[in-house]
């Protein structure tokens, strides 16, 4: 079954290391039969926020915002890439995600993290598991961790070396977790309505 997935990458620096995760994500998904489509923060260019989606009478929110609320609502399910920045989540992909609340609500979410140490940004990782869930998404518990991502994938986004081995290794799983919570999404939201 194929399922409409976002990935959503925020990284505005010149010199874009997570690109690679972010590209490698939709192509191995795509690969699975998923309609798997980038969402990348810096090319839609969000300002910093100021008013939300909803805040816009209808009509009237800049057609780069439209057009991205149209998108999240008609996901099944989401995939964030985030890199970590001094211990915290990325400023690019957080304000990206705050534009919009009710369009997120009851579809799985999964995240993926990357840095260019060891670490491979495991505590942004962790840290957007309560971000999103207090937007309306459920977290899904596997996560994929990649560092260094120098060493992992290539500016294609394609895996090298043992490390990238290990993330293709790992792909399967957190895959396979995050289509068994699309599917359960999918069906409940068919067979009741969310209660708000």
């Amino acid at each position: 079954m194929s399922h409409r997935i976002l990935v959503i990458y925020g990284s505005y620096r010149s010199d874009r290391m997570g690109i690679r995760l972010a590209d490698y994500l939709v192509e191995r998904l795509s690969e699975r039969g998923d309609a798997a489509e980038l969402i990348d923060a810096k090319a839609i260019g969000l300002p910093m926020l100021d008013r939300m989606y909803k805040e816009y009478p209808r009509g009237e929110a800049p057609p780069a915002m439209e057009a991205l609320a149209e998108k999240i609502r008609q996901a099944d399910a989401f995939l964030f890439v985030t890199g970590e920045y001094n211990w915290g989540i990325q400023p690019g992909l957080k304000n990206l995600t705050d534009h919009f609340l009710e369009e997120w609500f009851w579809r799985p979410a999964a995240i993926a993290s990357y840095s260019a140490g060891r670490l491979s940004g495991a505590r942004s990782n962790s840290a957007w598991h309560a971000t999103l869930s207090e937007m309306g998404m459920v977290v899904i518990s596997s996560t994929l961790t990649v560092g260094p991502i120098s060493a992992t994938l290539d500016a294609e986004g394609q895996p090298i070396g043992d490390a990238g081995k290990a993330l293709e290794r790992a792909f399967g799983r957190f895959a396979d977790d995050l289509a068994w919570w699309t599917e359960a999404a999918k069906a409940q939201r068919a067979r009741k309505s969310p209660p708000y």
